[in-house]
């Protein structure tokens, strides 16, 4: 069993943007005389930005449990993912620069109604991605080239009835 949260020194950067947001914004709506154009684009933001403080605290209260048999979170949103059900392996990068060199990964991960989803801030997040291409191996799960490309980034290789496909595909080639 391996455990897994977002250090806060990760998360400072997005309280700290949350604070930038909210609180400018806020003092302005509350001290000054704005027109009604002016008040809604205003309180807009700053209903934004306490969405992602609040949105932020929820990340840095969950903690992950990864076993044999599951992946389940603890904190203000529990959620459990049974291996043996999981229904969808989806790993994104996105990128913060054109050059594609600064960004980070998002591990999304279904089964049933339930979603989890986890940034590559998050440690242990490499495990993380192991255990689930384990899991979606098992289950033969069908994974986008992104994913697959996403993985082989990560020095992951995973066989799924896809990436079988391309394979046969490229060797009759």
């Amino acid at each position: 069993m391996t455990r897994h949260v977002y250090p806060t020194s990760v998360l400072l950067g997005d309280y700290a943007c949350a604070a930038a947001g909210f609180f400018p914004t806020a003092a302005i709506l509350t001290t000054s005389s704005v027109g009604a154009v002016a008040g809604i684009v205003l309180g807009g933001f700053a209903i934004l930005f306490a969405v992602f403080g609040v949105r932020t605290a929820f990340r840095h209260g969950t903690q992950i449990e990864a076993t044999e048999t599951a992946l389940s979170t603890s904190g203000m949103r529990r959620i459990s993912i049974s291996w043996g059900e999981l229904e969808r392996l989806k790993l994104a990068y996105y990128s913060t620069r054109r050059d594609r060199r600064d960004g980070w990964l998002q591990l999304e991960l279904r089964a049933g109604s339930s979603t989890l989803r986890f940034d590559s801030r998050i440690e242990g997040f490499t495990d993380l991605i192991q255990a689930s291409a384990r899991a979606a191996e098992l289950r033969g799960l069908s994974l986008s080239p992104a994913t697959v490309t996403n993985l082989q980034a990560l020095g992951v290789s995973v066989r799924t009835a896809k990436t079988d496909f391309q394979d046969r595909a490229g060797e009759a080639a």
